[in-house]
């Protein structure tokens, strides 16, 4: 990625064009002629049968181009069904105001009526529908619907608040609305299932960047709440976002993303509007850019070439004062939502890549290494090193290792 234009330029480039609609076609499971209600709010639509050669060009196709690295997986044997899953929902932060949902909800088409269930957390988005609702729009979704969904596991995905068909603006790193959303989606599609006659066997976590993060803040949820996942396993995770933002501050490497403007655009956001702060993001935001990166984070059509990559650029200077960001709004909140000092009881593993350009190796190791300070040392959480990878090449190349580790279980 290094040298080429930002991400989030690009993907914003893209922000004008009309998302597009999936044709609704006849399902086993679902009527065609729209949603389908459940119970207690929760509704499911078809979108769609993916067959074992389209899994299959995902495999060995779409996902190397899209990771810039080749990797072996286990193929596809046979065909998915997926389903839209709309629910009802309530954001911790605004006092559990109401709110409603979607994620996608990936059925395996075969015989059978048990099956392990993965629920994956998706990575940071720039356009509103490139999340797994959305499965066409997501190729990180692609690659998880064809190397598990493909193979038998039911798979889960929430779009998150904000993303997808919800009415709410993002909710980026915001992590108590994570863990709702999260949650909600995996109780909204039990109820899916249930209704298909279909019950899950063991429950499994993955997520890759932002997603890896969402999944160490779902292992709490699901833990405190006293529900059984039998692993869970990451890639690229941003554990403490203070530190990982710090970094990029104060710290910076050599091959650090130019896209990495949008961690800061979108967490000033959504820390201002979930947690009730008027003015924190043009408090961060140098003024001439401050217009434009609250339409980015809306989702309006912008300029792309007018946000900065350099952040010395797009940010106040007193934020590059050490002591100044963490006695900031900003700072103390992403202090707060760190995800590593959990004592876990599910076995974790979190994989990291040694050249990756967003998560420095002391991040992508952290919770293995804070767990293990304690005392004799907590051996729920290990961290994996995927090799000299990218932070798309980490994603691409844990993928396999999560289904084999998985699949052992």
């Amino acid at each position: 990625m290094q040298g080429q234009l930002s991400i989030f330029r690009h993907l914003l480039a893209a922000a004008s064009f009309c998302a597009a609609i999936f044709a609704v076609a006849p399902a086993a499971h679902a009527a065609d002629n729209g949603p389908v209600s459940v119970e207690q709010g929760v509704t499911y639509e078809y979108l769609d049968r993916w067959d074992v050669d389209k899994l299959n060009e995902i495999l060995t196709k779409d996902t190397p181009a899209f990771a810039g690295i080749t990797e072996t997986y286990t193929p596809a044997r046979n065909a998915v069904k997926l389903y839209r899953v709309t629910y009802p929902s309530v954001i911790p932060e605004r006092g559990n105001k109401p709110t409603v949902a979607t994620g996608l909800l990936a059925v395996p088409d075969v015989e059978g009526s048990s099956f392990p269930l993965v629920s994956y957390q998706h990575g940071t988005v720039y356009l509103k529908q490139q999340v797994p609702s959305y499965p066409d729009q997501s190729p990180e979704t692609q690659l998880m619907i064809a190397q598990f969904a493909g193979q038998g596991y039911l798979l889960i995905g929430a779009d998150y608040f904000g993303l997808g068909d919800s009415p709410e603006t993002e909710s980026y790193m915001v992590k108590a609305s994570h863990q709702q959303a999260t949650y909600d989606m995996l109780t909204a599609s039990q109820s899916v299932l249930k209704a298909m006659k279909l019950e899950d066997s063991k429950l499994f976590l993955a997520g890759w960047s932002q997603g890896g993060y969402v999944t160490m803040a779902m292992v709490q949820k699901l833990e405190q709440a006293g529900v059984p996942v039998t692993a869970a396993a990451t890639a690229s995770a941003p554990i403490d976002i203070f530190a990982a933002l710090n970094g990029f501050l104060n710290f910076p490497r050599k091959f650090d993303a130019d896209w990495v403007n949008s961690l800061f655009i979108l967490s000033s956001f959504s820390y201002e509007h979930y947690y009730g702060l008027p003015g924190l993001a043009r408090s961060m935001i140098a003024e001439e850019y401050y217009d434009v990166a609250q339409k980015a984070y809306l989702r309006e059509p912008i300029d792309p070439s007018t946000i900065p990559g350099d952040l010395h650029k797009l940010l106040k200077p007193e934020y590059f004062d050490t002591q100044f960001f963490a006695a900031s709004a900003f700072g103390r909140l992403a202090a707060q939502n760190e995800v590593f000092r959990w004592i876990y009881k599910t076995p974790v593993r979190n994989y990291y890549g040694e050249t990756d350009e967003a998560i420095s190796v002391g991040v992508g190791r952290m919770a293995m290494t804070y767990q293990q300070a304690i005392g004799a040392g907590n051996p729920a959480v290990e961290a994996v090193s995927t090799g000299g990878t990218t932070h798309r090449g980490t994603f691409a190349r844990a993928t396999p290792q999560w289904k084999g580790w998985f699949d052992g279980l």
